[in-house]
């Protein structure tokens, strides 16, 4: 087990399984106490029993992080029991059917935005005022390389990645001299359980894909993780408002 994070108190969303998962256990290994937080329950008591059985402590508590109130009753829950927040990995957001704008379904529209935008909306509200009480923080948000660059039949789940980093950029500057530093990750193709079930679906696209990123191949899970860890640290004290591209040198292009 590492020190970079010990003892401090954070919240990771969505750690039930992908990067979510990896975010958790990295910074679970560097000493951190990690509440995970996910919708499905038995995804996320499984994240930490890997934690625990690594030696590294953990709790879960389930939100469903489009509801506003389940966000604040997860902040409230984190701090009655560790009795401070330090840190967050604000890891939650979906994607949206891959489609020209004038045929997709604002029902889509709706659950991304909800999903994806309003939840960090809730989790940036409820999470400030608690570190603010612990004497500041840091906190990492997952965005997207679409939200850096415009992404052809991806306009939905694009707009709300942009949104993430432009909320990043916003509250960065609003709390800088309060203590509390803000930055996002923006993961390109990354090898989480969906896109791997995807690449054996269309290998010979998945391929394509990995042959048009520079370093050769896609992004682990892991690897997203210890951006957001880096970020968390204290490694990183004098970066604030940055959306980071975790991408293998795409948005170099």
């Amino acid at each position: 087990m590492g020190n970079l994070m010990k003892d401090k108190v954070g919240i990771v969303t969505a750690a039930g399984s992908g990067l979510g998962r990896a975010s958790a256990l990295a910074f679970a290994e560097e000493g951190a106490k990690v509440v995970v937080s996910d919708i499905n329950e038995d995804a996320g008591n499984e994240t930490v029993q890997q934690i625990v059985d690594a030696g590294g402590e953990a709790i879960f508590l389930r939100c469903n992080v489009a509801e506003e109130q389940d966000v604040k009753e997860l902040v409230e829950q984190t701090v009655a029991h560790y009795g401070r927040l330090d840190w967050a990995h604000n890891n939650a957001g979906i994607g949206a059917p891959s489609m020209p704008i004038a045929e997709t379904k604002t029902a889509d529209w709706d659950r991304c935005i909800q999903i994806t935008q309003s939840s960090l909306y809730y989790s940036l509200k409820h999470q400030i005022p608690a570190m603010l009480a612990s004497g500041g923080g840091a906190i990492v948000n997952t965005a997207s390389t679409s939200g850096l660059i415009g992404s052809e039949n991806l306009a939905t789940y694009s707009a709300a990645k942009w949104a993430v980093n432009g909320l990043t950029k916003s509250v960065a500057l609003e709390y800088a001299k309060k203590g509390i530093r803000v930055n996002s990750i923006c993961p390109g193709m990354t090898l989480t359980p969906a896109v791997e079930a995807w690449a054996k679906e269309v290998p010979d696209q998945a391929k394509y894909v990995e042959n048009d990123i520079p370093l050769g191949r896609m992004g682990r899970p892991e690897e997203q993780a210890q951006a957001a860890l880096w970020l968390c640290s204290d490694k990183s004290s004098y970066i604030t408002g940055v959306n980071l591209a975790v991408d293998g040198g795409q948005t170099a292009k």
